[in-house]
């Protein structure tokens, strides 16, 4: 259903059927390390060149989320996925031996959100039963395309971020029992991913397409500052669209600002009376310790929010810690295309609406 200008409400129970990342070594070594799924201590994923590397990655994390979801390759539908590479070479031959029907997606690091949102349409309206959200990054093909080859050990300024090495992937799914299971009050356990014995679950509820924000930044050094104005207006809209506000999420949760894209942020939503500095986090700010690892403003990457969001946000959903959450991934949208021509960088920013179901509420 639609409501207002830009936000949708799913009418069906769209679920998460089961959730998987893949890292690389310094990802495990930050705060989500424990609860990465695989972290790979060789950034070359047995490959020989970066892009295969990151391509081998995404098929390792899409066929863990498969095994997770109890949902088998032959019944997934749709799979909406994408990376930072030009042409998305990384997923176009990264999920070739899938053999799914395929939707390359770029939303830079906002692609995860932006899965999620066609992949909740897509079960909510009936076209698929079951669907993959996917998104990666690998720090050395970041690299090696936006800014500097490895070798030549440029200083990066205390705005860059790094970019995540790293995949997330999600699976979802029409469970047309979930709402019969609600509406009896039966605590029923879960298959696949929520483990055997639990009654809680977390589904998609609503969305809100951000738009393209461009208020002039041309640094490519500080992306967070590109990206947080999008994500003001996006979460702007969401509360007018849902007739929501700070109260009624127990977290919102950027995809990846860093320490400066967050200042920004809260203090755009500070102007329009809102006040979210309680409840607001950041993946880039979550998935890295910066005291002990310097990654100066945070981390950033496609792989950035979908590695925070398998290993950071759905399981405290289902915990118990959190019943609803407000998942903002964030983009910005340079290409060294338009960066050496002097362009600014707009950026977009997609809202997902998660809420636990099921069992007892935290």
């Amino acid at each position: 259903m639609q409501k207002g200008k830009a936000s949708l409400l799913f009418e069906r129970p769209v679920m998460i059927a089961g959730a998987a990342s893949v890292a690389g070594q310094k990802e495990g070594e930050g705060p989500l390390g424990e609860a990465i799924d695989v972290v790979e201590r060789d950034p070359m994923f047995g490959a020989p060149n970066w892009e295969q590397a990151e391509s081998t990655m995404q098929k390792q994390t899409a066929d863990l989320a498969l095994e997770k979801s109890a949902v088998h390759r032959k019944d997934i539908r749709y799979l909406f996925a994408g990376d930072l590479l030009g042409q998305l070479i990384a997923t176009s031959f990264g999920t070739v031996d899938l053999e799914i029907p395929l939707f390359g997606l770029y939303g830079a690091c906002s692609t995860i959100g932006e899965a999620l949102c066609l992949g909740a349409m897509c079960v909510d309206g009936g076209y698929a039963d079951h669907v993959m959200a996917l998104s990666s990054s690998h720090y050395a093909t970041a690299e090696k395309q936006f800014r500097f080859p490895l070798g030549y050990g440029n200083q990066r300024p205390e705005s860059a971020t790094w970019t995540v090495t790293g995949c997330g992937a999600v699976v979802l799914t029409a469970d047309a029992g979930e709402r019969a299971r609600e509406e009896a009050g039966e605590d029923v356990p879960l298959p696949g991913f929520y483990g055997p014995g639990r009654g809680r679950g977390v589904r998609i509820t609503a969305a809100t397409t951000g738009r393209m924000v461009d208020m002039g930044t041309k640094d490519s050094m500080n992306m967070g500052a590109a990206m947080a104005p999008a994500a003001w207006d996006t979460i702007m809209q969401n509360f007018r669209d849902l007739d929501a506000d700070e109260n009624s999420y127990d977290r919102i949760i950027t995809g990846d600002l860093g320490e400066i894209g967050q200042k920004i942020l809260l203090d755009f939503m500070k102007n329009e009376g809102h006040d979210i500095s309680r409840i607001h986090m950041d993946c880039g700010l979550e998935i890295y310790d910066n005291q002990a690892q310097d990654v100066h403003a945070g981390g950033s990457g496609c792989g950035c929010a979908a590695v925070t969001l398998c290993a950071g946000i759905l399981p405290r959903l289902l915990d118990g810690s959190w019943n609803r959450v407000l998942f903002v991934p964030t983009g910005a949208m340079l290409s060294t295309v338009s960066y050496n021509e002097g362009q600014s960088i707009p950026g977009i920013a997609h809202a997902i609406v998660l809420e636990a179901t099921g069992g007892e509420r935290g």
